[in-house]
């Protein structure tokens, strides 16, 4: 990005309930694909198991400290519902419903939210590290990775993919998309299934509603059905070897 735009690109994170919690600021080593480290007036944590701080590299909900003093950046509370307060706010912390890891240096690095977060044969996937991966394929646009029920994994990875204008939803482009990911991911983590879609449901924001997608999911694999422009790794066994 910086050799084609000549701007160096600042990763940051926030929500609407809060300003910038962590960034990239200037002065910074830019570490790429990190989100950067806790914005001034921001105390974060990365909380496990009864909400208890975890060490460098152990993966959590990222959480903002908010006693003795809240932040200024950080909301008064939810309005409507309430009682999501209760949720959110608990003993001296915030929870934000993401989840990260810090590294040695201080780094967090973001793997998703909550909700979104899945096993497959008892290892963790993060939707939005597989979707980063998908993005760098030339035919792909836009990619959801949701959990698909599955009777031996538990679940396996299934990306939804929004192709490029040139590229035809087909077996052929799916090949190679599943090529792509052979080389690219490693096999316990890797979408099992594709499907070629036109657009994908978001907010208003502008985010995926992967809760919509996993219903949506959950539902066609109960009948054990294939939907039209759905292609499934294994139908390519013998041409991916």
């Amino acid at each position: 990005m910086q050799k084609a735009t000549g701007i160096v690109v600042r990763e940051g994170y926030g929500q609407t309930e809060t300003t910038l919690q962590v960034g990239i600021f200037p002065g910074m080593k830019v570490k790429l694909g990190s989100m950067g480290k806790e914005a001034p007036g921001f105390e974060i944590g990365i909380l496990g198991n009864g909400n208890r701080e975890l060490g460098d590299g152990r993966e959590g909900i990222i959480a903002v400290k908010v006693k003795p003093t809240k932040p200024i950046g950080l909301m008064e509370g939810y309005l409507d519902p309430f009682e999501k307060n209760f949720e959110v706010f608990v003993d001296q912390w915030y929870l934000t419903g993401d989840m990260a890891f810090k590294d040695k240096d201080g780094y967090f690095w973001f793997i998703g939210r909550v909700d979104d977060v899945f096993k497959s044969s008892d290892y963790r996937i993060s939707p939005f590290e597989l979707e980063s991966e998908l993005l760098k394929h030339p035919a792909v646009v836009e990619a959801a990775v949701v959990a698909s029920p599955d009777k031996i994994r538990g679940f396996i990875p299934k990306a939804f993919i929004v192709l490029k204008k040139e590229y035809a939803a087909d077996d052929q482009t799916a090949f190679k998309i599943f090529e792509f990911i052979r080389d690219n991911i490693a096999p316990y983590k890797r979408p099992r299934i594709i499907e070629f879609v036109t657009e994908l449901p978001k907010t208003i924001s502008g985010k995926i509603k992967r809760n919509k997608l996993r219903e949506k999911e959950k539902e066609l694999r109960k009948t054990d059905q294939k939907k039209e422009n759905e292609y499934f790794e294994k139908d390519f066994k013998e041409k991916l070897g």
